[in-house]
């Protein structure tokens, strides 16, 4: 006998739900079967399975990147046309540098290229002298020549010392510019849209994806400007010297070409999924890690083993990918590297017995081939780390796609009355979390948001301190729509303040002032006085100078939220948002904390979302919030004596 349970959830909401949970596709593999080498097979059985899963690789990789890119959530990635114009404008800004580093290299390399030159006349003017007899003449003339020859390695060195010296500090000041671009770009992300996205992802771009970008534009990036340059110049010579014996390098740098050109079209991708990879590893890795408590309590440790090691293995796949790739290129170019040597001599021995080219010409077609293939070799490997170089860049200018959501606008606020209208919010389409709520505060009144978790109260929270835009009606202060002011006057206008907090590294008077730059001594002790923090702040030895945050002086919970209060009172809003922001402070501090700020928030505007009933107690009015909806609206008295939502509550937190 079977039993089937109907799904409490619509069927799209159902599908949305089980595609979000690890738990719900835990038969799946992580990787598909055919991804999985054979054990048993021919030497071409393996080779075409070897095949078969490359081009796989390749599809899971393409597809990855297309669905990054058209995702409408999480942080997507950029178009590589727009790491060009990045990159692009890195280097327009610094024309002065380029131009430095570019010609401090040809000259570098065009000097390194004069010695085998004088070396193959040499050979020519030695043969000819000792051939006619003139012994003394050839050794005058090698006398001369190794002078020259000294001179032109000194020249060289020197033109090179300035030519690093000019490439470092073009690296350095790209790197500046692009990790101030990469901040600005990070904290300018919607909340919306960073919520949408997964923790690790978001680590994994300012860690990973950052340290690879710099290590790209501080090396990589002027490598390829020198080795470049080296090769160009060095072609040059070549043909210079003889055009016929520089046709063996010319046909095979081309070939060498084509595997280059067929690389750098599929490495983007591999190195992107590579990315990807990895923010699926840190996101479940961080989960697991914060929610350890959780995993020992339900006995799920082995689970989220599992899921680390699919993560591995999926990201083991991707890095097969790229590594089949870069093992296809060198193989060409290792064949390409140890040719030219052969061909070059045997064509040579062909064109001197024809009379086609002298041996001093053949000496330095072989010193000319020497000279290129290093350079070259280096400029492909160097292209390699670019191309992982690109592919983070992408991954940090995705963030900077992020479209706004708000648009600012030039109209002022009356006065500070906070109006809410037919308030409805989604985060996902269709799937409505609030639902048409209507609220208005007076200037200077107290309202207590309470009810049972999930019920929308951060959420109502967060429309009424403007973090959120409402999927409909509008959220006004003084008649001007909240999302249409500047951040900077909207956040004198309207401040928010949660249970989430972070300590800056630096000193106590930093981290407060933070909220209003220019804030003497006297308004900083005042902030900490009005939320109970001076008495711990004064007992540092160095007080306001004690430095905080990771790596200096650790603070506790109750202690980083006191300073995150503290910056509140010094930017001085009319209305304050409290989300829950006393939470992680004890009961009797939060007690005292909230009572000491009485007397500064008594001329200001305050919407506070509570868990503890005693706050909703002291409040003007209370909004009890029960599935996206206000249910109940009135004072503590009022609401006790309706007998409703808000009296159980309350009974429940007195009893």
């Amino acid at each position: 006998m079977s039993t089937t349970h109907a799904s409490l959830l619509p069927p799209d909401l159902a599908e949305e739900s089980a595609r979000t949970w690890d738990a719900a596709d835990t038969d799946a593999p992580a990787i598909p079967d055919a991804l999985v080498p054979p054990t048993t097979a021919t030497v071409p059985e393996r080779a075409a399975a070897m095949r078969r899963r490359h081009l796989l690789r390749e599809q899971r990789a393409a597809e990855f990147v297309a669905d990054t890119m058209s995702s409408t959530r999480g942080l997507p990635i950029a178009a590589p046309r727009q790491v060009v114009r990045f990159i692009g404008r890195l280097l327009g800004e610094r024309k002065l540098w380029v131009v430095a580093v570019v010609l401090g290299n040809a000259l570098a390399a065009v000097a390194g290229l004069m010695v085998p030159w004088w070396l193959g006349r040499l050979v020519d003017s030695t043969v000819t002298d000792v051939a006619a007899g003139r012994t003394d003449v050839a050794l005058a003339t090698a006398n001369s020549v190794a002078l020259v020859v000294a001179g032109i390695v000194v020249l060289q060195a020197l033109l090179t010392l300035a030519a690093k010296s000019a490439s470092a500090v073009l690296g350095q000041g790209i790197l500046a510019s692009a990790r101030e671009f990469v901040v600005r770009a990070i904290l300018r992300l919607p909340l919306s849209r960073v919520e949408t996205a997964s923790s690790g992802d978001l680590v994994t771009r300012v860690t990973r994806d950052v340290g690879t970008m710099s290590e790209s534009v501080r090396w990589a990036l002027p490598q390829v400007i020198v080795a470049g340059t080296t090769v160009v110049a060095t072609l040059v010579a070549m043909i210079a010297n003889s055009w016929l014996l520089a046709l063996p390098s010319l046909v095979l740098l081309a070939v060498s070409l084509v595997q280059v050109r067929r690389y750098l079209k599929r490495a983007p991708n591999g190195y992107l999924t590579e990315g990807g990879s990895y923010s699926r590893i840190n996101t479940h890795l961080t989960e697991t890690v914060e929610g350890a408590r959780t995993v020992e309590a339900l006995q799920i440790g082995g689970q989220r083993l599992r899921v680390g090691d699919d993560d591995i293995e999926v990201s083991a796949q991707a890095e097969r990918y790229g590594l089949t790739l870069r093992n296809l290129l060198f193989l060409v170019m290792d064949l390409a590297f140890s040719l030219p040597r052969v061909l070059v001599l045997t064509v040579g021995a062909l064109a001197y017995s024809q009379d086609w080219a002298t041996i001093g010409q053949i000496t330095t077609a072989v010193l000319y081939t020497e000279a290129l293939w290093g350079p070259f070799d280096m400029l492909v490997h160097t292209i390699d780390n670019v191309q992982v170089g690109i592919a983070s860049t992408t991954r940090l200018l995705g963030i900077a796609t992020v479209p706004a959501d708000r648009e600012e606008g030039s109209e002022q606020p009356r006065d500070s009355t906070l109006v809410g209208a037919d308030l409805r919010y989604a985060y996902r389409a269709g799937h409505d979390v609030l639902h048409g709520i209507d609220l208005s505060l007076a200037p200077g009144e107290r309202l207590a948001i309470v009810g049972p978790s999930g019920s929308g109260k951060s959420t109502l929270g967060r429309l009424l301190a403007g973090i959120h835009g409402p999927r409909t009606g509008s959220v006004t202060v003084g008649g001007v729509e909240l999302t249409s002011l500047p951040l900077d006057h909207l956040r004198r206008e309207v401040a928010l303040v949660t249970q989430e907090h972070h300590v800056f590294i630096g000193t106590v008077r930093d981290n407060i002032v933070l909220a209003r730059e220019g804030a003497d001594d006297v308004a900083v002790e005042r902030a900490l006085r009005a939320v109970g923090a001076w008495d711990w702040v004064s007992r540092m030895p160095e007080g306001l100078d004690a430095r905080i945050g990771s790596g200096a002086q650790d603070l506790t919970p109750g202690q980083a939220q006191q300073v995150a209060l503290a910056r509140l009172i010094l930017a001085d809003p009319h209305t304050i948002v409290l989300d829950e922001a006393t939470s992680l402070i004890d009961p009797r501090t939060a007690r005292n904390l909230e009572g000491s700020m009485n007397a500064l928030l008594s001329e200001r505007t305050v919407v506070a979302i509570a868990h503890r009933l005693h706050t909703a107690h002291d409040a003007d009015r209370i909004a009890v919030v029960i599935d996206g909806r206000i249910a109940e609206l009135g004072s503590h008295d009022e609401l006790v004596a309706l007998g409703g939502e808000y009296a159980a509550l309350w009974q429940a937190w007195t009893t």
